[in-house]
């Protein structure tokens, strides 16, 4: 029965991660470029993003989800795992501007006057000055996001997408024992954040600048 259990839910494991590598790199994507408008975009572009951001964050990410969901399907004929992935990576994208614009704004404006000085443009000197440092700066709050990701990949099983909880939802309905089931997801879950998160700190350590 335990070996028979953990079979099945471990079946969902593929949908999961696939759940997680559509939603990843659009939100990382999608929210960069925000971040970028946000702060380089003028007055206009940061109030409408912020406005953007303090929504999203506001509302409850599986209320969100549901929405998103079906403005999604109904536009474009998307599967729920495709539909719900892509939900997820809007949802996440609010919270990767906000880590991104912090990051961005921890650069020095030194830097953009030194880059505009020694002859580049305005648009290089964020892309090989101000970026490569922002981007470094935001890999520890990042990596919070991504472990975040992969817990709320959980939420599209309430769209039918047979990953890992829904799966485990079945087997303690037919087998009655919910611990074990329950129990068995959460372990495959934590050992998805914490593998992603040692991931993220091997990274960081290998961009970090070396102090004197």
């Amino acid at each position: 029965m335990f070996a028979d259990t953990v079979r099945y839910i471990l079946l969902g494991s593929g949908v999961t991660l696939a759940v997680i590598v559509i939603a990843l790199p659009a939100s990382f994507v999608l929210g960069l470029f925000l971040s970028l408008w946000r702060v380089f975009g003028g007055k206009l572009l940061a109030f409408s993003l912020s406005i953007f951001s303090t929504v999203i964050r506001a509302i409850p990410p599986v209320v969100l989800l549901f929405v998103l969901y079906f403005m999604i399907a109904g536009a474009v004929n998307l599967s729920p795992l495709w539909a719900g992935a892509l939900s997820l990576a809007i949802i996440s994208s609010a919270y990767q501007l906000e880590i991104f614009r912090g990051a961005l704004q921890s650069v020095s404006s030194g830097q953009m006057m030194a880059a505009r000085a020694i002859g580049l443009s305005r648009i290089k000197a964020i892309r090989y000055v101000i970026l490569p440092q922002a981007l470094r700066a935001a890999i520890p709050s990042w990596s919070n996001e991504v472990a975040t990701i992969i817990k709320d990949s959980s939420l599209v099983y309430a769209l039918g997408v047979p990953e890992i909880l829904r799966r485990a939802q079945f087997m303690s309905a037919s087998t009655y024992k919910p611990f074990l089931a329950y129990g068995i997801a959460a372990f495959i879950y934590f050992i998805l954040t914490f593998l992603s998160g040692r991931f993220l700190d091997y990274i960081e350590k290998k961009v970090q600048v070396p102090t004197v």
